[in-house]
């Protein structure tokens, strides 16, 4: 005989239901109905390895069906199903988790359930203008029911003619959500959701998903090729990885996973949605940037963790205990990780050094902790492409690099073709050069200089070549001081309304440049760095470019405009060599340009 009645709503659990199961996307329908029939499958799973649930389990695979005449969608399963008294305790009670109470009963018999809050079935009525469950027990005598609701707080509860165990929920879609009547539209929320769900979900004949993902297995039992297999499969047109990270971790949190550090090629900006997060192997979101640090976000993967509900919210993942320590714990194991690597074989890390150092660099600059590890791995590489940690640099150039300060001078190019002519300038003295082309190397040393003692940073046209490392020894010019004055007087008359430019007269080597544009260190880091983070207020960034003119007064052409009466051809001489100074910082690069500057320069003479 049929019965009717009232949906009972608790109003103590109104709260949760409005602050966890308020979808946004309504589509999440699907995934909760699926993994409600996960978790049912699951429980007889349980039962019938403790000897409660009897007889022979056969295929407990999940189906989904579209009636697209009929617009309906069925989620079918033959999992532990329900009595009449259940349904009206479960179904009927509004926010009553049967998931909850099962798991608390079975909890030392390691039950795995998906569901905790028991309003996933409710979301079907965000799609539905009717919704059907009919369902039975495994139970023995058990008989067969039908549920039935409008979306209204009445229900009407009916015997059923359901021979098999296990549920059927039937969605009667409404119809402003008609867009769910469509094949593809199912097939990709499925595939979305409920890739990696531990039991099979068929649909179309066809099961979509893979119930035993690479991560819940022992990282003894995986090879290289499973884990190449597997990144295949999350990631179809991608390179093959560089290596990766099997997280498999018990206490004092739950969290599985594989992290993959793909090939990149000098990119900062992370690539977003390219880690996902499961719960129990659910899909739940693959904005995981308040799980993984900032500067892992340009990893790829799956992380897996029960202790992360299904419904998250971006202030539950900023203030939650366990999502903090999954934070460290991912950061610990990816620095040992690459510790592991340097040390095991370095020449396989200094080739990986392209993709990796990306990662390291933006994690010595973001993560304190990180930093610490990392400074034994972080790698420098300099011009003849060789590989050194910052303390084995240090050492190589220490005894040529020092000045008058007792500091070592870590010289660098962020561009070895354009500054060609003062890299070989430098190279004249016995210095070495560093190759520091990074999109994020201009915070990388500054961050280094910061923390890394005794040690500073100077790019090869920041200065003249004896003022990059100043050892503090006087040369003499063979112009008298008076000479001197005058020939930088000439050049301030001169060139006093042609752009920022500052003379100065400096006695260097007479093979050195005539004149030498250099730009100010510190001016220069600060317009890279606002020009980067994109500042509004970007004071220097609007004040016009400054150089400083470096006047060899030891060079030949000095000498001979010293000596030369005031007229054109004077002024032809340093108009010409001024143009050539200029074009040293902008036009012609290379080895090209050097000798150019070079040539034109003896010409002169």
């Amino acid at each position: 005989m049929a019965s009717k009645g009232n949906i009972s709503v608790h109003t103590e659990n109104i709260f949760p239901i409005i602050k966890k199961f308020l979808y946004s996307d309504h589509e999440i329908f699907l995934r909760e109905l699926v993994s409600n029939s996960v978790d049912a499958t699951q429980k007889l799973k349980t039962l019938s390895s403790s000897g409660e649930a009897k007889g022979e389990l056969g295929d407990l695979k999940i189906t989904v069906k579209l009636d697209k005449e009929a617009k309906t969608l069925h989620i079918i399963d033959k999992g532990i199903g329900m009595t009449e008294e259940e349904v009206g305790k479960y179904i009927n009670q509004l926010a009553f988790s049967s998931a909850e109470e099962f798991l608390e009963k079975y909890k030392e018999k390691g039950a795995q359930v998906i569901g905790h809050f028991g309003l996933g079935f409710y979301s079907a009525f965000m799609v539905s203008q009717k919704v059907e469950l009919i369902t039975k027990s495994y139970k023995e005598g058990s008989e067969a029911v039908k549920w039935s609701c409008d979306g209204s707080t009445q229900f009407e509860i009916s015997p059923s003619d359901k021979t098999e165990r296990g549920t059927e929920v039937i969605l009667y879609l409404a119809e402003d959500s008609l867009e769910f009547n469509d094949d593809f539209k199912i097939k990709g929320i499925l595939e979305k959701y409920c890739k990696f769900l531990p039991v099979e979900i068929e649909f179309e004949e066809k099961v979509l998903n893979n119930p035993s993902p690479l991560w819940t297995k022992a990282p003894s039992e995986c090879s290289k090729e499973d884990y190449e297999a597997f990144y295949k499969e999350l990631y179809p047109f991608s390179e093959t990885p560089l290596f990766w990270i099997h997280l498999n971790v018990d206490y004092p949190f739950k969290l599985t996973g594989i992290l993959y550090f793909p090939k990149i090629k000098n990119e900062f900006e992370p690539t977003r949605n390219k880690i996902q997060l499961y719960s129990n192997q659910v899909f739940v979101t693959d904005s995981v940037q308040d799980i993984v640090p900032e500067f892992l976000m340009l990893l790829h993967g799956v992380i897996d963790s029960p202790d992360i509900p299904l419904n998250v919210s971006r202030s539950y993942l900023q203030s939650d205990a366990n999502v903090k320590k999954i934070n460290s714990h991912i950061t610990k194991k990816v620095a040992d990780k690459l510790e592991e690597i340097f040390k095991q074989d370095r020449v396989e890390y200094n080739n990986k050094w392209e993709s990796v150092g990306t990662f390291v660099k933006y994690g010595m600059i973001s993560e304190e902790k990180f930093y610490e590890r990392a400074t034994k791995f972080c790698l420098l590489q300099n011009k003849t492409n060789d590989f050194f940690t910052i303390e084995e640099y240090k050492e190589k150039v220490g005894s040529t690099q020092t000045d008058k300060d007792n500091k070592v001078v870590f010289l660098y190019s962020n561009d070895l073709v354009a500054q060609d002519s003062f890299i070989q300038a430098i190279e004249k003295r016995g210095y070495d050069v560093m190759k520091m082309d990074g999109v994020l190397d201009n915070h990388f040393i500054s961050n280094l200089e910061h923390k890394f003692e005794g040690v500073t940073w100077k790019r090869v046209d920041s200065d003249s070549i004896d003022k990059l490392i100043d050892k503090d020894v006087k040369k003499e010019s063979v112009l008298s001081e008076a000479d001197q004055n005058a020939l930088k007087d000439i050049f301030e008359k001169d060139y006093t309304n042609v752009g920022q430019f500052k003379f100065a007269t400096e006695a260097l080597s007479p093979d050195d440049s005539f004149l030498t544009l250099v730009k100010p260190e510190w001016e220069r880091r600060m317009k890279e760095m606002q020009k980067m983070q994109g500042m509004g207020m970007d004071i220097f960034g609007s004040m016009p470019d400054s150089y400083q003119v470096v006047i060899n007064t030891n060079h030949a052409l000095s000498v001979k405009l010293s000596k030369m009466a005031e007229g054109d051809n004077k002024k032809q001489l340093i108009d010409q060599a001024f143009d050539l100074a200029r074009l040293s910082q902008n036009l012609l690069q290379g080895e090209a340009l050097t000798k150019f500057i070079q040539r034109n320069t003896k010409d002169l003479v």
